[in-house]
């Protein structure tokens, strides 16, 4: 079972660095990293190339979605595994995600928690995440996909990619996939691998993380079955 990497990058000079190191350094070591340069005006290109086994690639077209489809579209492994280039993945992510895929031919994907390594009050702890997912899970039954940790089989991405939405603005990519998916399969949670990524974005704009973002959620519901 081949694992293959897809990182979505944007400016990620001051974190992809360790992202590509905690890749590096696995138990088991992926097959493949694909990096996806969204168009960065800083020196993230640069740094990437320094990573002789790390493919880097170009997307043009500027957002997360179309950067995420590039980067999956290319994926040669039976498992497409994510995370963000702000994301410090723990040693047990590619050999766990195996396992995880193995043990249940029902699974079609992945989550697992996410701390903040950068906010003090909650570092090293999930005491943001599962609050935080608590809603989701009592609706749906299972802990979606999100974005800095996540993996699912490249079957299943192969029948649920032009079903995806487009815009941004109306859903949550990584949630848009969760409930596609979820039409071919299982999302497992495996809590044993605890993903480490950046908080600025609760930080520096915490109305639009934990309001704007909750209340598209729930406008995502009303367009999808589930």
């Amino acid at each position: 079972m081949k694992v293959s990497v897809v990182v979505p990058v944007f400016n990620e000079e001051k974190h992809i660095e360790k992202c590509l190191d905690s890749l590096m350094n696995q138990e088991k070591k992926p097959d493949e990293i694909i990096i996806v340069n969204n168009n960065s005006t800083d020196r993230t290109a640069e740094i990437v190339k320094k990573y002789k086994k790390v493919t880097l690639i170009l997307e043009k077209q500027q957002g997360i979605i179309p950067a995420r489809n590039a980067g999956f579209d290319l994926a040669s492994g039976d498992i497409i595994a994510r995370c963000d280039g702000d994301t410090i993945v723990p040693s047990n992510f590619i050999k766990n995600i195996e396992a995880d895929f193995a043990k249940n031919k029902s699974v079609v994907g992945v989550s697992m928690p996410i701390t903040f390594y950068d906010m003090p009050i909650v570092k090293r702890l999930t005491s943001l995440y599962y609050p935080y997912m608590y809603i989701p899970k009592l609706i749906l039954g299972y802990y979606t996909l999100v974005g800095p940790g996540m993996a699912v089989r490249k079957s299943a991405w192969k029948k649920i990619r032009n079903e995806l939405c487009t815009d941004p603005e109306l859903v949550h990519e990584d949630v848009d996939i969760s409930l596609h998916i979820v039409k071919y399969g299982k999302i497992f949670h495996d809590k044993n691998i605890l993903v480490k990524a950046s908080g600025r974005r609760a930080m520096f704009n915490p109305t639009s993380f934990f309001g704007e973002y909750t209340v598209r959620f729930f406008n995502m519901l009303k367009t999808h079955s589930f």
